[in-house]
This record gives structure tokens, C-alpha cells and sequence, in this order.
């Protein structure tokens, strides 16, 4: 798969979302990541959908939303409508994970399971024919501005070497501290898809961030 670089709106200034999310479509990334979190599951509280569906008319790009809630089942058609296309969900915050992701598929959009650092790749593989993405959080989930844990990327190598047995169309993505000096390390250890943040808007501009992300992921993916 082609390397997709993908912004969290978590560092954005939240009195100017829509134009953050205007001025980030127009620097090629691949889609906006949504950091939606109840305060229970993770303690910080962000994003509901109405949010969101306030800034989808700001860009062209597709939108995902990463559900750091707990039992978010009767939240994902709420997510739906506000326009993400992704919906990723965590299986512990889930009664039945099976049904849950059958179910964000039935609703027409791409489902997605995230791991965090101390969940077992077990639960993915037990899911592989339901989801469309396989998330290795990298960080611990709830917080902006981690430090990258390079532990986690023997468990990236273990995804890419489970998805490419069962030959999948599924997409492996890393969030969590990825900026410059991160991002080669989850590329070599196979990741395609990656989550930056306030790396990303630590650059002059986000194109210069996109351009130079995706130069590095994809060096280190040929190397």
C-alpha cells in the first residue's frame, strides 16, 4: 500500500478548526483523524459529532474518527452522519466486538480496530474479516504530545506479518508520537498509514510536514 499521512486535529486551535482542516486538505494530506475521547475510557474529553460534521464542508478529504469511549456503540451512527467514512473502535470498550464492527460496516463506512499499547494482537486477528484497518497505537491512548514507544514497533512487525498471511486489503496505521525522528522506525517495521500531530504542526507549514513525513516513511519502507 501507498504510505498515507494523516493529521490528528488534537494541536489545532479549536477557534479555527474549519479553516485548520481547510488549510490541511489543501496540503495533501491523505484524510483528518479525529481524537474522540469521553472521559471515561481515557480521562480527556473531546470532539462530538457535531464538530465535526460543522467542519467536513472545510475539506475535501476524507475524515476518520478514533472512538477513545467507552460502550461507543450507540455513538457511531451519531459519528457516521457527521461525515467520517472510518469509524476505529477499541474491543475492550466493546460488549460485543464482533457485532460492533459488522455493524459500523453495515452503516457504509470502513471499520477499524485500535491497540493499544498493553492490548494483545490477538484481538485483531480474531476481527481480520471484519475491519478495514488495523490501528498499533504507539503512545498510550488519551493524551496529545506523547513520546513515541519504539517497543511497540516488534508488535507493528507482528501486524504486517499477520495481514500479509491472510492477504487483506487492510490498512496497518501507527498513532502516537510520529514526527521526523519516529516515523522511519514504524515504516521499516511495516506500518502504511500514519497518524502525526503536533509534529505535524511544528513545521513551517503543513505541506513542508506532509512532504517530509512521506518522504521518510517511504525511504525507510525501500530501504
Amino acid at each position: 500500500m501507498n504510505v498515507k499521512i494523516i493529521p490528528s486535529v488534537l494541536p489545532a486551535d479549536l477557534a479555527r478548526l474549519g479553516e485548520d482542516c481547510a488549510a490541511l486538505d489543501r496540503a495533501g494530506v491523505d484524510r483528518i483523524q479525529w481524537d474522540v475521547m469521553d472521559g471515561v475510557f481515557v480521562p480527556n474529553l473531546t470532539f462530538g459529532p457535531d464538530i465535526i460534521a460543522a467542519c467536513r464542508p472545510y475539506a475535501a478529504c476524507g475524515f476518520e474518527a478514533h472512538l477513545m469511549c467507552w460502550r461507543p456503540e450507540e455513538l457511531i451512527p451519531r459519528y457516521v452522519d457527521a461525515g467520517c467514512e472510518l469509524i476505529i473502535v477499541h474491543p475492550e470498550t466493546l460488549r460485543q466486538p464482533h457485532q460492533t464492527y459488522q455493524s459500523i460496516r453495515n452503516l457504509g463506512v470502513r471499520a477499524g480496530i485500535a491497540l493499544s499499547p498493553a492490548t494483545p494482537l490477538a484481538f485483531a486477528e480474531h476481527v481480520l474479516d471484519l475491519v478495514d484497518l488495523v490501528l498499533v497505537m504507539t503512545v498510550n491512548p488519551g493524551f496529545g504530545g506523547q513520546s513515541y514507544l519504539r517497543t511497540m514497533e516488534p508488535k507493528i512487525a507482528e501486524a504486517r506479518a499477520l495481514l500479509d498471511r491472510g492477504g487483506q486489503d487492510i490498512e496497518l496505521e501507527v498513532d502516537g508520537g510520529i514526527g521526523p525522528d519516529t516515523i522511519a522506525g514504524s515504516a521499516a517495521a511495516g506500518a502504511d498509514v500514519f497518524i502525526s500531530g503536533s509534529a505535524l504542526w511544528r513545521y513551517e507549514s503543513f505541506a513542508e510536514g506532509v512532504e517530509d513525513l512521506r518522504t521518510r516513511a517511504e525511504k525507510a519502507r525501500t530501504a
